[in-house]
C-alpha cells in the first residue's frame, strides 16, 4: 500500500508539476501588490495651547496621572464603590461589548479567506445494474459496491491585495468597536459620577433647608411670644408663618430631583432602583485639581477620537479592495481521494483519483460598475476624514468649555461665599433692630430670603463645579490611551476591564 501510494504521488510526473504549481500560487500574495492608496493618518490641526487654561498650571509628567480609575480622584470611598460595579452590571456597557466581539468575529471570518478551503464529502453505494436494460453494457445485471473517500481543495490566490485589503478594512473596523467600547465605559462611569455629585448637591441643599427651618421655627417662637406680650402685631406672627411653611416645602420638592437622580444610578449600575438606595452625604469638599496636557495629547487619549480615525483607516483599505475589482480573480481548484468497489482497497494506490485545475477571470465590460464602486470606497473615505476632524473639533470644544466652567465657577465660588457672608451680617442686624423694635418683620423676613437664597446659590455652585470636573476629565478622555486598542483584536479577550483599568 505505502509503495502504491508513492507510486501515485511522487512518480507521476503531471501531478508533480501541478503541486509545484499549486505550491507556487499559495506563495503569490507572500509577494503579490497590493492596489489602493497607502493609508496615511489625516492631518487634524491641534492649538498649541487651550485659550481657557488661563493661569492653570498644565500637566507636567510628575502631575497625578488621571488613570483608568480617574474617580478616586475625588477620593470619596461611596463613589470608588458604585464605580466598580459599573464594569459588572452596566447593560450599556455589556451591549458595546458584545458589538466588539461582533466586529472581531466579521474580522476572523474575512481572515480565512487567506486560507484555502477543504471539503470531504465520503459515500458508499451498492448498486444493481439492471439486466434488461436497452443500452448494452458489460455490467448488465450485475450488482456492485462504489466506495468514494473524496477532498476537494479550492483556493483564491490573493494575487491583488483583495483579501489583505479586506481583513485590513475590517481589522480596522475592529479597533474602532474597542474603542467604541472604551467611550461608552467612558461615558457611564462619567454619567455615574454627575448623577451622584448631583444628589450629594442635592443632599446638601436639604440638608441646608431643613437647618433653616429650625431657625425659622424659633422664629416664629419669638414672634408668637411678643404677639402675646403685645409687643408684636399678629401680622408679624403670619409672615414669620409663612416664611417657616414655604422654607419646609421647598425642602420637601428637592426629595423628587433627589429621588431621580438615585434612581439614575441604580440603572447605571445594573439595578432595579428598588433594590438600591443611596444613602444621604451633602457636598462639602471643593473638586480636586486636574491634570491637563497639551492639546495635540488629547487625539492620543480621547477614544472616540481615535474610533474615528480607525473608521478612517478602514475606509482607506476599501479603497483597494474596489480597485481590484480591475484585475482578474485567479481561482485554483484541486479534487483528490479515493475509490473503490471493496472498503479494504479503498485507500490502495490504484484506487487514488485527483484533478488539478487554475482559472483567471475578468471582467471585460460592466458598464461603468467598478468605477462607481471606486467612487463610493472615494466618497465615503472623504466622509470619514470630515467626520474624524469633526470629531477632534467637538473634542477641543469640549475641553474648553469645561475649561472656561471650571476656572469661572471657581472665582464664582469666592465672590458667592463673601456674598452669604454678608447675607447673614444683614440678617443678624435686622433681628437685633427688630428685637429692638427699631424696625417691622418685614426686614427680618427680607433679609432671611435673601441669606437663604445666597446659600443655596452656593450649594448648587459647589454642585456644578463638581459636575464640570467630571464633564473635563471625561472630555480629556478619562486617562485612556490609545496604546489600549488592541493590535490583533481577532485574538484578544474582552476589552471591558481593560478599559476600565
Amino acid at each position: 500500500m505505502k509503495r502504491a501510494r508513492k507510486i501515485l504521488l511522487f512518480e507521476n510526473p503531471r501531478l508533480t508539476r501541478w503541486l509545484e504549481l499549486l505550491l507556487a500560487i499559495t506563495v503569490i500574495p507572500l509577494s503579490g501588490c497590493v492596489v489602493g492608496p497607502k493609508y496615511h493618518p489625516p492631518v487634524a490641526q491641534a492649538p498649541p495651547a487651550y485659550k481657557e487654561l488661563g493661569d492653570w498650571k498644565p500637566a507636567e509628567p510628575n502631575d497625578q496621572s488621571l488613570g483608568g480609575t480617574w474617580w478616586t480622584i475625588f477620593q470619596d470611598p461611596q463613589l470608588d464603590a458604585l464605580e466598580l460595579q459599573v464594569n459588572v452590571s452596566n447593560q450599556n456597557l455589556k451591549a458595546a461589548e458584545a458589538q466588539f466581539r461582533q466586529a472581531r468575529a466579521v474580522l476572523r471570518y474575512y481572515r480565512a479567506d487567506y486560507y484555502p478551503t477543504v471539503t470531504a464529502g465520503p459515500s458508499a453505494t451498492r448498486t444493481r445494474v439492471s439486466a434488461n436494460s436497452p443500452t448494452t453494457t458489460l455490467l448488465a445485471g450485475a450488482t456492485y459496491n462504489d466506495f468514494v473517500l473524496p477532498f476537494d481543495f479550492s483556493y483564491q490566490a490573493d494575487v491583488w491585495g483583495r483579501v489583505r485589503r479586506t481583513v485590513e478594512s475590517y481589522r480596522e473596523q475592529a479597533q474602532a468597536s474597542a474603542a467604541d467600547l472604551a467611550t461608552v465605559n467612558l461615558s457611564m462611569h462619567a454619567d455615574l459620577a454627575l448623577d451622584y455629585f448631583q444628589a450629594r448637591s442635592l443632599d446638601a441643599e436639604e440638608q441646608l433647608l431643613n437647618s433653616t427651618v429650625k431657625d425659622y421655627e424659633q422664629a416664629l417662637e419669638l414672634n408668637e411670644s411678643r404677639f402675646q406680650g403685645g409687643i408684636a402685631s399678629e401680622v408679624d406672627v403670619e409672615q414669620a408663618k409663612t416664611q417657616l411653611q414655604t422654607t419646609r416645602a421647598e425642602a420637601i420638592d428637592v426629595g423628587v430631583a433627589r429621588a431621580q437622580y438615585e434612581h439614575a444610578v441604580a440603572i447605571l449600575i445594573g439595578k432595579p432602583p428598588a433594590e438600591f438606595s443611596l444613602p444621604p452625604l451633602p457636598l462639602t469638599a471643593p473638586p480636586p485639581h486636574i491634570p491637563v496636557s497639551v492639546p495635540s495629547e488629547l487625539l492620543e487619549r480621547r477614544p472616540d477620537i481615535a474610533a474615528a480615525e480607525r473608521r478612517v483607516a478602514s475606509a482607506n483599505a476599501q479603497i483597494g479592495v474596489a480597485k481590484t475589482a480591475y484585475y482578474p480573480l485567479i481561482n485554483l481548484g484541486a479534487a483528490g481521494g479515493f475509490e473503490s468497489g471493496a472498503i479494504t482497497t479503498l485507500i490502495n494506490g490504484p484506487s487514488g483519483l485527483w484533478s488539478v485545475g487554475l482559472s483567471a477571470v475578468g471582467t471585460v465590460f460592466d458598464v461603468g460598475r467598478r468605477r462607481s464602486l471606486n467612487d463610493q470606497a472615494r466618497a465615503a473615505y472623504d466622509y470619514q476624514v470630515a467626520a474624524y476632524r469633526e470629531n477632534v473639533l467637538a473634542g477641543f470644544q469640549q475641553v474648553e468649555d469645561n475649561l472656561a466652567a471650571v476656572r469661572i465657577l471657581e472665582n464664582e465660588a469666592k465672590v458667592q461665599d463673601e456674598a452669604v457672608v454678608a447675607a447673614q451680617n444683614s440678617l443678624n442686624l435686622s433681628v437685633i433692630r427688630y428685637k429692638g423694635g427699631v424696625t417691622s418683620y418685614l426686614e427680618v423676613i427680607t433679609a432671611q430670603s435673601a441669606a437663604l437664597a445666597d446659600e443655596v446659590t452656593a450649594v448648587n455652585i459647589l454642585g456644578r463645579r463638581m459636575a464640570n470636573t467630571v464633564l473635563l476629565i471625561q472630555a480629556l478622555g478619562g486617562g485612556w490611551d490609545r496604546s489600549s486598542l488592541p493590535a490583533r483584536p481577532e485574538c484578544c479577550g474582552k476589552l471591558v476591564s481593560d478599559n476600565a483599568h
